[in-house]
């Protein structure tokens, strides 16, 4: 679960830290800095709107199945981000924050189901994880150096595709643990 939340919170700060840059470029949006500043409200709006939907959804599906399901979306939507222009990388990058919002408590609830005794040493370790929201937008910052912005979007993606692993399977207690060995 560390590994999870270090990757989610990455990956969501860094997308809402080049947004403006993002959207600046010719080829996606070639807006204003002003202009693009209103579709970072956006993606952070569309994640809290999804916090409060996504409430509603939880008691109808399995926690795990809509966690794989939303970090697949977002690593669909990244894709496009990539590999497209205009309109398309535009609206899909925005869309992110949508399938962000039920990412963090849902990796956190799952990380300390069945831990007993441990539960408050994994939320203080879940709570550190926090961190990736410093070290992901770096090392995107420093990606995009290298290949450009608009490539450098694979980092978040590669984050997202833990979190579908996360969600697969590595949320699941082991088979030791299982047993209370």
């Amino acid at each position: 679960g560390v590994l999870a939340i270090f990757f989610y919170v990455g990956a969501e700060v860094s997308i809402g830290s080049f947004l403006v840059n993002y959207l600046s470029m010719p080829a996606i949006g070639g807006f204003t800095e002003q202009q693009a500043t209103h579709y970072v409200s956006a993606y952070w709006t569309l994640a809290m709107i999804g916090r409060f939907a996504g409430s509603a959804i939880m008691t109808r599906f399995s926690p795990r199945v809509l966690l794989t399901l939303f970090a697949a979306v977002n690593v669909a939507l990244l894709a496009l981000t990539m590999l497209g222009s205009g309109q398309v990388s535009l609206y899909s990058v925005v869309a992110v924050g949508l399938f962000n919002s039920i990412m963090f408590p849902t990796i956190f609830a799952l990380s300390i189901e069945r831990l007993g005794p441990l539960t408050n040493k994994a939320s203080s370790l879940l709570i550190m994880a926090i961190v990736g929201g410093a070290v992901v937008p770096y090392l995107q910052g420093v990606l995009a150096d290298h290949i450009g912005l608009q490539p450098s979007f694979i980092l978040p993606l590669v984050c997202y595709g833990y979190i579908i692993f996360y969600g697969l399977s590595g949320s699941r207690p082991s088979a030791a643990f299982r047993q209370g060995a």
